[in-house]
């Protein structure tokens, strides 16, 4: 094992015990933290996808579906947000052992009630890995529905590769026994920390990495809305890196025009053709 790659997994659980993770040993349920196998030099499994068809259907509009253009923010509530609040925390590596910078996380769950909003973006938003490879989500303890145990949805998208759908579970929920969508790789590690709870995960993307690999960005993870010039052309300006688009953005890249989906900043690697998180093509 050379000493890069040795140095970059001491740094991630440094600032994972910084942080105030704690050990998967105490913490309830789930299987162990990718950080875990990280530190032991081992690859880590690559977290399965789980997606049970709540991408936008054009003919339907009710249910759980996901929608784009959610804000970006890391606190899904308010001082007046009914619930038990919880805080999900974590990294996302890829197959080098090596945390992700500026990896994209859009999470989306239903409320105290077992209800989701179709309407607005109240429990749905989306933010980017710091240079660490880190996330951290203020939200509270999804209800439950009929026919589901408790969940979250999320995407997760590495820059310049495949969006993986997948969604985060809760140890000890009775329903995990019959909900024929649950899967145990996906189980989070949690604990009561009154007056809320805390939970933990690492995603592992399909990324593959060399121990020379390092964060794509030194953009901080939180930054003022991004703005676009209102006097773009019809058709849009030519893509670049650098520059702040706001949902309904239009470019062209290599003579195609795109839409943005989602306020971002455009960074290397988050082309159009390559983050369909981020933009439509026309």
């Amino acid at each position: 094992m050379d000493e890069e790659k040795k140095l970059s997994r001491k740094t991630v659980l440094k600032v994972a015990l910084a942080a105030g993770v704690a050990a998967p040993v105490a913490l309830i349920g789930g299987p162990a933290l990718a950080r875990t196998t990280v530190a032991s030099g081992r690859t880590p499994e690559l977290t399965p996808a789980c997606d049970d068809g709540d991408d936008p259907t054009p003919a339907q509009t009710e249910g759980p579906y996901f929608k784009p253009n959610s804000p970006q923010r890391t606190s899904l509530v308010t001082p007046n947000t009914q619930g038990t609040r919880l805080t999900v925390s974590g990294y996302v590596f890829g197959l080098g052992c090596l945390p992700i910078a500026r990896a994209l996380l859009d999470f989306w769950q239903a409320d105290v009630n077992g209800a989701y909003d179709n309407v607005g973006y109240t429990f749905r938003g989306h933010q980017f890995t710091n240079d660490q490879g880190a996330f951290t989500l203020s939200t509270i303890v999804p209800g439950l529905y009929p026919g589901r145990t408790r969940h979250i949805h999320v995407k997760v998208q590495a820059p310049g590769r495949p969006v993986l759908t997948t969604q985060l579970y809760f140890p000890n929920e009775p329903r995990n026994n019959t909900d024929t969508i649950f899967d145990p790789r996906l189980l989070m590690t949690v604990r009561d920390v009154p007056p809320g709870r805390q939970a933990a995960f690492d995603f592992v993307l399909n990324v593959p990495q060399t121990s020379t690999t390092r964060p794509t960005s030194t953009t901080p993870t939180t930054s003022n809305p991004p703005t676009t010039s209102t006097s773009n052309p019809p058709g849009g300006t030519t893509w670049a890196a650098g520059t702040g688009y706001s949902a309904g953005a239009r470019v062209t890249y290599s003579g195609r025009g795109y839409v943005c989906l989602q306020g971002h900043t455009a960074q290397p690697g988050w082309e159009p053709p390559s983050t369909p998180a981020l933009w439509r093509a026309e």
